[in-house]
C-alpha cells in the first residue's frame, strides 16, 4: 500500500473508529442493524479526491479527502439527515441531495419524499441550499441532478417545478450561492430529458397518462421536431441517456415497439435513436441491469447485468473494456462491482462482497498499477463471522426454475435440519443477489438458515419469468417460497417444523400471506411495511393520481390481477379480510413516515388480527420512511425481529 493511499485510508478508519464493538464470537444486533461505516463513496473526477458519509461516533458525517496528501480537506456533522446522493461539481464543489418526508403543499396535504439539495465548498466549507433564492421555483428536487462541463465550467441542472408555468423546468444553480436561473422551459408532459457533456438540451420525452401517448423530440435552436411517437398505457418508453455517438439517444421500449427491435430477454428493446428518427438496436447479447455512461463525454459506453453469481460488464468503449480488465484482474473470484470512477477512467472506485468479506471499498490507481483499501462497510465483523451465501435453485410445484440464495450460519461446516427464515424480496419486480445481505446475515447469525428464492415476477430471469407473476399474488407467487422450504427439506437442510417467514413491502405481503393463504407452513411471521388489503392500496392509488385510471394503477391492476379500484375479487388474497385464517402468531413493524405503503395497512391487519382473537404484536417506527433509511429505528427493526423469532421459532 503506498504511503499516501495508506494515510487516507487511517484517516477515515480513525473517523468510525469509536464506532466499532469489539470483535465477539456473538455479535450485536446493532452491528448488522446501523448504517454501513462507508457509502455514497464518490472519487472527483480528476481522482485525486474522494468524498463518503461515514459514521462517526453514534452520527454520520460527509467527510471529503485529499487522496495524493492523505489530508482532510472538508467534513459536514449529517446526523439524522436522509443523504440519498453525492455528486461532484468539477473538483471544488459537491452537491448533497437528502430527502424528508412532508407535504408539498403544507400541513394537511398528502405527503411524499421530498428531494432537497445542498451545495458544499470544500475550500471555504461552506453549505448553501439550492433553489431557496428562486422565486417562484419551488426548492424540491424533481429527478436526478446534471453536472455538466460548460463553457463557464462544471455546473449542476436540476429540474424543478416552477408555480409561474405550473410544471417541471429545467433550471441551471450557481454553486456559490445555490440561485438557480431558468435553463429550458418544458411542456408540462415532459418526462424524461438528456443533456449533453456541455449542458446542452439534446433531447426530451413526453407522457399522456391519460391517452398513453408518448413522444420523443429533439429540440433546436429554430424548432422542436418530434422523431417518434408511441401509444403505451401500460410500460411506456423510457429515455436513458445519450447514445454511443453522442448525438442520438438511447431509449428503451417494451411491447408496443416489438415489431421495429429486437426483443431482449426481458421484454425490452433497447435502441439508439437519431435525430431523423431511425433506431439502432444496441448489440447486447443479453438485457442489462443497467447501463454504463461515460463520466466526463456523458455517451454510452456500455451495461452491466446482475446474475446469480454476481455482475458481469460488457463495454463498447475500448479504453472503458480495457481498463475494466485490468481492474477486475486485481480481484479475482471475488466479483467486484464499479461504483464510479474518474474522468479519465484511470482512477477506479471498486467494491468487493463475497465469502469473508462484508463489503469493501478499494480505489484502483491505474496509472501508479496500485489497488489500495478505502475501508470496509462493516468493519466490525472478522471474516469468520461473515455467513456464507450459495445461489441454489429448484423446481416450483407447476415445473418452473425459481433461482435464490441460501444462507446459512457462520462457523458450520455440514449444515443439518437448521431452523428456517423466509426472506422474500419487496418489488415484488426485483430480485435479490449475491452480495452481503445486512438483514440475512443478522438472521444466519442468530443460527437460522434463510432462504432468499426469486420467486416468479422477479426480474433478472427474462420477459416469460416476470410475466409468470401477473396475478399470482398470494397463489403461485407464495407457493414459489414454500416450494423452496419443501426443497430445503428434502435436501435435510432445514427443519420443516421450524419456519418462519419475514419481509418487507412485498416482502411484507408475503409475509402475511404466508400464515393465512399458505397454511401449514409457518410457525410465524414478521411483515415490516407490508400491503394487507389489496382492494385498499388500489383505491388509495387511484385517489392519489391525478386521474382515477392512472399510471400506477393500470400497472399494479396488471400485475395483482385486478379490475381496477373497488374489485372485491381482490379480497381472497387480502390478509387483512383472512386474518380468521391466519394459524401463525404475527408482528407488524411500520415506519409512521412510510408514503410508499401506508402505516394503515398495518394497522388494518392490526384491527383484523385483534378482532378474530389471533396473536398478533404491532410495533411503530416513529419518524421512519418506507426504507429502514435511519440506523435507530433499523435496530429496532431487526431487534424486534430477532426477538420474536425466538420466541415463537427458537434456534435450538
Amino acid at each position: 500500500m503506498s504511503n499516501h493511499f495508506k494515510g487516507a485510508v487511517l484517516a477515515v478508519m480513525f473517523l468510525f473508529a469509536t464506532a466499532q464493538p469489539g470483535r465477539a464470537q456473538s455479535v450485536p444486533l446493532d452491528v448488522y442493524g446501523a448504517l454501513p461505516a462507508l457509502e455514497l463513496v464518490e472519487p472527483s473526477p480528476d481522482g485525486d479526491r474522494v468524498a463518503l458519509v461515514t459514521v462517526t461516533g453514534t452520527g454520520r458525517a460527509l467527510v471529503v479527502i485529499d487522496l495524493q496528501t492523505s489530508q482532510l480537506l472538508g467534513r459536514v456533522e449529517v446526523g439524522l439527515a436522509k443523504v440519498r446522493d453525492l455528486s461532484w461539481i468539477g473538483g471544488g464543489d459537491l452537491l448533497i441531495t437528502t430527502t424528508t418526508t412532508q407535504s408539498v403543499w403544507g400541513d394537511g396535504g398528502p405527503r411524499g419524499e421530498l428531494a432537497l439539495g445542498q451545495i458544499y465548498n470544500i475550500e471555504r466549507r461552506r453549505l448553501v441550499s439550492v433553489l431557496n433564492n428562486a422565486p417562484g421555483v419551488a426548492p424540491i428536487l424533481a429527478g436526478p441532478a446534471f453536472v455538466r462541463d460548460t463553457p463557464d465550467g462544471p455546473t449542476t441542472f436540476v429540474r424543478a417545478y416552477s408555480f409561474r408555468d405550473r410544471h417541471l423546468n429545467l433550471y441551471r444553480l450557481d454553486s456559490s450561492t445555490g440561485r438557480g436561473r431558468e435553463a429550458a422551459n418544458l411542456d408540462r408532459n415532459v418526462e424524461d430529458v438528456v443533456l449533453d457533456a456541455a449542458g446542452g438540451l439534446v433531447a426530451r420525452s413526453t407522457y399522456d397518462e391519460g391517452s398513453g401517448k408518448w413522444g420523443l423530440t429533439f429540440p433546436d435552436a429554430r424548432q422542436s421536431r418530434e422523431v417518434w411517437s408511441t401509444n403505451a398505457l401500460l410500460d411506456p418508453p423510457a429515455l436513458l441517456g445519450l447514445g454511443r455517438d453522442g448525438r442520438s439517444v438511447v431509449v428503451s421500449a417494451s411491447r408496443a415497439e416489438r415489431e421495429e427491435s429486437t426483443e431482449g430477454d426481458e421484454g425490452v428493446a433497447l435502441f439508439e435513436v437519431d435525430r431523423s428518427g431511425v433506431r439502432t438496436p444496441l448489440p447486447f447479447e443479453r438485457h442489462p441491469t443497467f447501463l454504463l455512461f461515460h463520466p466526463a463525454t456523458r455517451v454510452l459506453i456500455g451495461g452491466a447485468s446482475v446474475q446469480d453469481t454476481g455482475t458481469s460488464y460488457v463495454f463498447f468503449d475500448p479504453a472503458a473494456a480495457e481498463a475494466w480488465a485490468k481492474v477486475s484482474s486485481a480481484f479475482p473470484d471475488r466479483h467486484p462491482q464499479l461504483v464510479s470512477w474518474s474522468a479519465d477512467l484511470q482512477t477506479v472506485l471498486v467494491l468487493t462482497e463475497g465469502p469473508g468479506d462484508a463489503g469493501s471499498y478499494h480505489v484502483v490507481d491505474l496509472d501508479r498499477r496500485a489497488v489500495n483499501a478505502l475501508g470496509e462497510t462493516y468493519p466490525a465483523l472478522s471474516a469468520d463471522q461473515v455467513a456464507p451465501v450459495r445461489p441454489i435453485s429448484y423446481s416450483a410445484d407447476d415445473g418452473l426454475e425459481i433461482h435464490g440464495y441460501l444462507t446459512t450460519p457462520p462457523g458450520l461446516t455440514d449444515p443439518r435440519a437448521l431452523p428456517l427464515v423466509v426472506l422474500p424480496h419487496g418489488g415484488p419486480a426485483a430480485r435479490d443477489g449475491m452480495g452481503f445481505d445486512w438483514w440475512a446475515q443478522a438472521l444466519a447469525s442468530r443460527g437460522y438458515a434463510v432462504l432468499q428464492a426469486n420467486f416468479r415476477g422477479s426480474t433478472g430471469y427474462g420477459k416469460s419469468f416476470l410475466e409468470a407473476g401477473y396475478g399470482e399474488w398470494g397463489l403461485k407467487m407464495q407457493t414459489d417460497l414454500s416450494d423452496g422450504v419443501r426443497w430445503l427439506t428434502e435436501q435435510g437442510l432445514v427443519d420443516p417444523e421450524k419456519v418462519c417467514i419475514v419481509g418487507a413491502s412485498y416482502g411484507g405481503y408475503a409475509a402475511l400471506a404466508g400464515p393465512t393463504l399458505d397454511q401449514g407452513v409457518y410457525r410465524c411471521a414478521v411483515s415490516v411495511a407490508g400491503v394487507s388489503d389489496l382492494r385498499r392500496m388500489i383505491d388509495q392509488e387511484a385517489r392519489d393520481g391525478r386521474r382515477r385510471n392512472n399510471e400506477s394503477v393500470r400497472y399494479w391492476n396488471r400485475f395483482i390481477g385486478a379490475d381496477g379500484p373497488g374489485d372485491r375479487s381482490l379480497d381472497v388474497r387480502s390478509p387483512a379480510r383472512l386474518a380468521t385464517q391466519a394459524d401463525a402468531p404475527i408482528l407488524l413493524i411500520h415506519g409512521r413516515d412510510d408514503t410508499v405503503v401506508p402505516i394503515g395497512q398495518s394497522q388494518l391487519m392490526a384491527a383484523a388480527l385483534r378482532s378474530a382473537g389471533k396473536p398478533v404484536e404491532f410495533v411503530e417506527l416513529e419518524g421512519e420512511d418506507h426504507w429502514l433509511s435511519r440506523g435507530e429505528t433499523r435496530l429496532r427493526m431487526l431487534t424486534e425481529t430477532v426477538r420474536f423469532l425466538e420466541l415463537h421459532n427458537p434456534p435450538r
